[in-house]
């Protein structure tokens, strides 16, 4: 009985050593690295909002996306407090610069619409919208995404539609809770309008995929490799990349169907403004390595295409004396 005990302990130990040792001290790299791919795998998602927020001159990173990374692949959110400042008046203006320039350099638009879109806080609502009630503002939502699917859909750059960001993942952002129901008006209202494959994405990691994958014509995931969260401060995900195949597969998305549609490519913020994050923080999470690293990990995947999230932040750094990580995407787009 007693060696029986010490055994159990013992295994118990050992599990909890490894998860420590996996997630808190392991780098989790691929074990090789040759960054070999197929033509046009990756992409970027572009965020005119978070270039200004970066201190940053939206047209300048645009322009160099374009000209010298040299990106065919653009997944582009068009913010709702951006194109509606006052209620009912729509200015696509700038959103028709950064497509049109695009469509002069051959590139291929994933444009994300509706209310909740990526980058913090996630849901993107003009200031008129405050204090109104929810049914409210999803209806007004319903109208916005109805006039931006008009405006774009007879452009040929825009090849799908993202609908939404992550719309049924309650765990992050300052959004109301998800709502199935509205989701689905919102995606017959697409489908109605226009022809094109909507895509719906999930967390890589914190999901099933089961509710997005029945409703999607495309389904995008996340990866990211190492988060932070208020209890367990940074972790590594030891997480093998076929991992991403096998849940695919039994939520029933088929191959042909799957994207990488936001791929870890800058630290993560604990709190604050990534403008401010220190060379020592941004390490904990993201450097030279784990890009190179996060990038043959994608690969490994396999999916379609994967489209690297942080290229404002190669950019502001590159502004700022280290153009270590906007060197390196030029050897993947050129």
């Amino acid at each position: 009985m007693k060696r029986r005990l010490l055994l159990f302990s013992f295994f118990i130990v050992l599990v909890v050593f490894l998860f420590v040792y996996f997630t808190k001290f392991a780098s989790n790299y691929p074990l090789k690295e040759d960054l070999k791919y197929k033509p046009n795998y990756f992409g970027v998602t572009y965020s005119k909002k978070f270039c200004t927020e970066m201190g940053l001159d939206w047209k300048e990173v645009y322009g160099a996306i374009l000209s010298d990374l040299k990106v065919k692949e653009i997944r582009l959110p068009i913010y709702w407090d951006e194109i509606e400042i006052k209620e009912g008046v729509y200015d696509f203006s700038d959103y028709d610069y950064l497509i049109n320039e695009g469509a002069k350099n051959n590139v291929h638009f994933i444009v994300n619409i509706g209310w909740r879109l990526p980058r913090w806080p996630e849901c993107h609502a003009p200031g008129w919208i405050n204090g109104k009630n929810l049914s409210v503002t999803q209806s007004s939502a319903l109208k916005m995404i109805e006039q931006v699917v008009n405006h774009y859909k007879d452009n040929p750059a825009v090849v799908d539609w993202q609908l939404e960001n992550e719309p049924f993942f309650d765990a992050f952002g300052v959004c109301p809770p998800s709502d199935e129901n509205f989701f689905k008006s919102e995606l017959a209202l697409v489908k109605k309008l226009d022809n094109r494959k909507i895509i719906i994405s999930a967390p890589g990691e914190l999901s099933f995929w089961r509710k997005e994958g029945k409703l999607a014509d495309i389904f995008g995931t996340t990866v990211y490799r190492v988060v932070w969260g208020n209890f367990s401060g940074y972790v590594r995900y030891p997480i093998p990349a076929w991992f991403y195949g096998l849940k695919a597969y039994m939520a029933g998305i088929k191959s042909g169907n799957r994207i990488i549609v936001e791929l870890q490519a800058e630290p993560w913020v604990p709190e604050g403004s990534m403008m401010y994050l220190s060379e020592k923080e941004a390490d904990k999470s993201f450097n030279l390595k784990q890009f190179k690293a996060n990038l043959q990990y994608a690969i490994n995947i396999n999916f379609d295409k994967a489209y690297l999230w942080g290229v404002e932040w190669w950019y502001f750094k590159a502004k700022n004396g280290d153009d270590s990580y906007w060197q390196l995407a030029k050897t993947i787009f050129n």
